[in-house]
């Protein structure tokens, strides 16, 4: 059962198609795959939709663009004219970069969010049981990356110095603040200290803004390399 969600404001601004294209894209992965976040999500689209079409609205939408009042019923039929034009192209041949449905971790084969199948990941990279895949995707400072940890392993207590959304794919992991599940979505910040661990392994969306922090022991000499999870 999933327990972690974006909030009512992350969603609010979802449908409102306010965020930036990579939490655009971590939180529409989480809504394919969580019932109650498809529910809550229809219902904001219902309601926007709704709203677009009360009287005051279109009366706004028009005095914003009063040359739309003005038009007569010939220059219509004219715009429509145009608009029905077939307008025959010739065909370019594109390169198109190249993408994953799904991937292949430890002969699992885990299938990717619908939303995330026209992004291209880069090659993987790996520390001991860390292994990270960047998406191909420019998104000013924002990094998204598939991140898999392996069975047993986990990232030193850190803290972060801008924010991380995590999405669980695959497996779970707990730290200090509880257990996390296949489809749980979290967002953490610099006021957010943790240790995950994962007994089984497991696989991860992620969205940061910058580098972590390491704040305990021998772990801190890491620092240098925290962008890598990054």
């Amino acid at each position: 059962m999933i327990k972690h969600h974006p909030t009512a404001t992350v969603l609010q601004q979802f449908v409102d198609g306010n965020l930036p294209a990579s939490i655009s894209l971590i939180v529409a992965s989480h809504v394919e795959i969580c019932p109650h976040c498809q529910q809550h999500t229809m219902q904001l689209t219902e309601q926007a939709a709704q709203s677009l079409f009360e009287p005051e609205t279109l009366n706004q939408v028009l005095d914003l663009n009063p040359s739309h009042a003005d038009l007569t019923l010939d220059e219509f039929d004219m715009m429509q004219s145009i608009t029905d034009i077939e307008i025959e192209e010739t065909p370019v041949a594109i390169p198109l970069p190249k993408t994953v449905t799904e991937i292949d971790i430890n002969g699992t084969r885990i299938a990717l969010p619908h939303s995330m199948k026209s992004i291209a990941l880069k090659e993987w990279q790996g520390i001991g049981k860390l292994s990270r895949a960047r998406a191909a995707l420019e998104d000013n400072k924002l990094k998204m990356s598939l991140l898999h940890i392996a069975k047993g392993g986990s990232i030193p207590t850190h803290t972060h110095h801008g924010f991380e959304i995590t999405l669980l794919l695959e497996g779970s992991f707990h730290d200090d603040m509880g257990e996390y599940k296949t489809g749980d979505f979290m967002w953490l910040d610099g006021k957010h200290t943790h240790s995950p661990i994962t007994d089984e392994g497991c696989v991860c969306l992620t969205v940061s803004s910058d580098a972590i922090h390491f704040t305990q022991g021998m772990s801190q000499l890491l620092n240098p390399i925290g962008k890598f999870i990054y």
